[in-house]
């Protein structure tokens, strides 16, 4: 079911690609704004969705991959429903950001960059988030978490179940109200 869902997905994004490319000139030059118009709107650049952008431009796949890879502007997965980003500036460095990291990837299973099979997560590095003096600092669903510890990342996890099991009995309670009321 969940496949069948991401196909769908992955099928109304690519038609979408197909839209959006004819407001662009067939134009090499147009290659990194069509790329950045791709992430801006799906967050991310599929291998399927570079193909059509070569296809379009004339240009060859490996051409496309080369100039996304080069940029770190650019993700390849599909952001989680929680996305992390660990800070790896100098202050957050030489706190223990990489520690940091290391146990996000560990607790997920992901290296950075990746997304969890599920798409709930995802994890990255960032290169400074500006909050030097709370070394190391990660950054989740845009909130800043403060002098970070590996403590700290079970009890992350353990409020994204609590608010999962809060979701599910709200829909359920939603389903059974709509359902009487019939």
């Amino acid at each position: 079911m969940k496949d069948d869902a991401r196909l769908s997905e992955e099928e109304t994004m690519l038609r979408s690609i197909e839209a959006m490319l004819p407001r662009f000139e067939k134009n090499r030059a147009q290659l990194i704004p069509i790329l950045q118009a791709i992430q801006e709107e799906h967050q991310y650049l599929s291998r399927e969705a570079m193909r059509l952008v070569a296809d379009y431009l004339e240009i060859s796949p490996s051409e496309v991959l080369g100039v996304a890879t080069f940029y770190n502007q650019f993700r390849f997965h599909p952001p989680g429903r929680h996305q992390i980003k660990v800070c790896l500036g100098t202050a957050c460095h030489v706190a223990g950001g990489d520690i940091i990291l290391e146990n996000f990837e560990r607790k997920l299973g992901i290296r950075e960059g990746e997304t969890t099979p599920d798409r709930e997560y995802s994890v990255e590095r960032v290169a400074c988030v500006g909050c030097c003096a709370l070394a190391p600092v990660a950054v989740v669903d845009d909130k800043v978490i403060g002098h970070m510890q590996p403590s700290k990342i079970e009890g992350l996890f353990l409020q994204f179940d609590l608010q999962r099991e809060q979701e599910k009995a709200r829909e359920a309670g939603e389903e059974a109200d709509a359902q009487a009321g019939s």
